[in-house]
């Protein structure tokens, strides 16, 4: 068990799905670039971030592609495969395949979830 004070350290946010390839030398992994919205301390003024996720084998880089998902962005940054995954994508697990936590409802990208 945690606290509900250990609980709310998480940020949780929907990311847009905006580009998606496959990892060479990894059949499982895809490296995704994810969209947080606007962020006025970003020079560009969006946020972008990648992360990479062992989901290959379930999905097609097409059918993420647009995808709202949501993921945990404060994680330290992790290196997979010589890349950098900017946090981690949140899935159920079903029987050792991933199923994808997607809202039900349109939902700007950057949005906490709490």
């Amino acid at each position: 068990m945690i606290s509900f004070q250990e609980f709310q350290k998480m940020d949780l946010q929907i990311g847009k799905v905006i580009e998606v390839k496959g990892v060479e030398g990894a059949e499982n992994l895809l490296k995704l670039k994810v969209d947080f919205g606007e962020k006025p301390s970003k020079s560009s003024g969006r946020e972008i971030r990648q992360i990479i996720a062992g989901i290959a084998k379930f999905y097609k880089a097409e059918d993420l592609l647009g995808k709202d998902i949501v993921v945990i962005v404060n994680l330290e940054p992790k290196r997979v495969f010589g890349l950098e995954s900017q946090g981690m994508l949140l899935a159920a697990d079903v029987e050792g395949e991933p199923i994808l936590l997607l809202p039900d409802k349109k939902v700007p990208p950057g949005t906490k979830i709490r």
